[in-house]
């Protein structure tokens, strides 16, 4: 896959993820998927000294997560062979 289709799976990914989180409680379960967000834009935990939301300065930081639909995490693909997890990665840490 190239680097465009990449950057736009991923795009279509968040946008689900904010779609499926408008809808009423109970309609859809989300996951937190770690190691997908580009750099500012994860939903929370990026790490030691960081604030939550926006806080990742890394794309693809693997200890920063995004909301994605329940069941599709493991199945986002990222440049370069890597992938989404359900655990917090060591991969693509800040310097």
């Amino acid at each position: 896959m190239s680097l465009n289709r990449n950057a736009i799976a991923i795009a279509g990914a968040v946008a689900a993820a904010f779609a499926v989180g408008s809808l009423p409680a109970g309609a859809a379960e989300n996951e937190k998927c770690y190691g997908v967000s580009l750099a500012g834009e994860n939903d929370c935990a990026a790490g030691p000294g960081t604030t939550c939301a926006g806080s990742s300065t890394v794309d693809y930081q693997g200890n920063a997560w995004t909301l994605v639909p329940a069941g599709t995490c493991a199945e986002i693909e990222l440049p370069d062979e890597r992938m989404g997890s359900l655990e917090p990665l060591e991969r693509d840490l800040p310097a």
